[in-house]
């Protein structure tokens, strides 16, 4: 990711900050609607759920310029969904559902510029993820 990539996820996630609740809630609804599979790995109860999300995305996207400092976290972060169930065919899907949710809450902020920095660092992430779950040979592919 370039500097200016990084610049415009931070400014971008600084805008969904504020409504980071119902940014949750259309996550998670798209993330069902397009792969109603994954939600037998979710509890009935998603409130929880969705400030992990929140979270996560906060620290992650904070971390964007030190990538050093998230690394445990997101290889812990990948292990652990190993054990709730969650595959390699999993990750495009969440990322579909990300952009799909950042787009709607971004409205006219969100921008080609925008699109494609977020592609990137979420390709980063799950790419560096499923490595590290999975082994190297399936982020390739």
């Amino acid at each position: 990711m370039t500097p200016e990539q990084v610049n415009l996820v931070q400014q971008s996630f600084a805008k969904v900050a504020p409504i980071s609740e119902q940014a949750a809630v259309l996550f998670y609804d798209r993330l069902f609607e397009v792969a109603p599979g994954v939600k037998a790995m979710f509890l009935d109860d998603m409130t929880e759920q969705r400030k992990k999300l929140m979270a996560t995305l906060a620290v992650v996207v904070g971390g964007l310029n030190n990538l050093e400092t998230i690394r445990p976290a997101a290889s812990a972060l990948a292990k652990r969904h190993v054990s709730y169930g969650a595959k390699p065919e999993h990750y495009p899907v969440v990322g579909g559902a990300l952009l799909w949710t950042l787009e709607k809450g971004l409205g006219d902020a969100w921008t080609p510029e925008v699109a494609a920095a977020w592609t990137a660092a979420y390709g980063m992430l799950s790419d560096y993820m499923i490595s590290e779950a999975y082994g190297s040979a399936q982020a390739a592919e």
